[in-house]
């Protein structure tokens, strides 16, 4: 079978843990939606750019807390949300494994969560990730190397999102916005790099990083301008939002 044969391919996911769905795609959602909505007013951007069947990955600039929650809602079609094992706690932890999103430990190599992530795409389903890692200024100043490689090894296609007004400039990095507060949220221009069977090599990897965070740059200033606002600025000094001292950027890696 197709499917099957695809989860064999290396690194193989016939054996990885499935991320649960039924809080994705159960009435819950809409319900959700119609709830923030009352609080905040959220808007939505070309969500045409998404590919309505396939697999897809969302990559997102990461601002604020409400960047997870609003992805996972307002995403034209659901998605299983890399979020970092720090809040797969008690109840909440418990909550986010219901509503299907990944747990990952951003500090050292989790070859689990990449094997959820890929059994996700190779069912046809949709991921979200942040290449930024932990929440700043949403600039993609800093990009790890997370949705190259998924694309790498999946061929789908990634979809940048723009997040702009879910935190407010000074914010720290667990602060909400007020309400009746706009944040927006734009869908930008696909794009696609063509899967290279393994062994995948480590410069294939931080090339097609570099190529990406080029891509989303472009959208993002898109995004911007196409709604008028700006990011909110980096964190304050005293708030540092933790995450591991790697990626690329247009100096290449460090």
């Amino acid at each position: 079978m197709k499917d099957l044969s695809a989860h064999r391919e290396l690194p193989r996911s016939d054996t990885a843990r499935g991320a649960p769905r039924y809080a994705l795609y159960s009435p819950l959602r809409p319900l959700a939606r119609w709830l923030i909505r009352r609080w905040y007013d959220v808007r939505v951007h070309q969500p045409e750019q998404v590919p309505r069947h396939g697999p897809v990955i969302y990559a997102s600039n990461h601002v604020g807390v409400l960047d997870g929650p609003l992805l996972a809602i307002f995403a034209p079609r659901p998605a299983h949300a890399l979020t970092k094992i720090e809040l797969f706690r008690g109840l909440f932890g418990r909550f986010l494994i219901q509503a299907g999103q990944i747990p990952l430990d951003r500090f050292r190599p989790d070859p689990a969560a990449v094997k959820t992530c890929l059994k996700v795409l190779r069912g046809g389903g949709a991921i979200g990730i942040y290449p930024e890692g932990g929440r700043g200024a949403g600039d993609l100043r800093r990009f790890h190397r997370g949705a190259a490689y998924l694309a790498l090894v999946s061929g789908a296609p990634v979809v940048p999102v723009t997040m702009l007004g879910s935190r407010e400039p000074g914010g720290h990095h667990n602060s909400l916005p007020p309400r009746r507060s706009r944040i927006d949220l734009v869908f930008g221009e696909a794009y696609r790099i063509d899967p290279i069977p393994w062994p995948r090599t480590r410069e294939q990897v931080e090339k097609s990083s570099l190529l990406l965070r080029e891509h989303m740059l472009v959208q993002l200033d898109r995004a911007r301008a196409s709604t008028g606002r700006e990011l909110p600025g980096p964190l304050p000094v005293t708030d540092v939002d933790p995450d591991p001292a790697t990626g690329v950027t247009d100096q290449g890696a460090p």
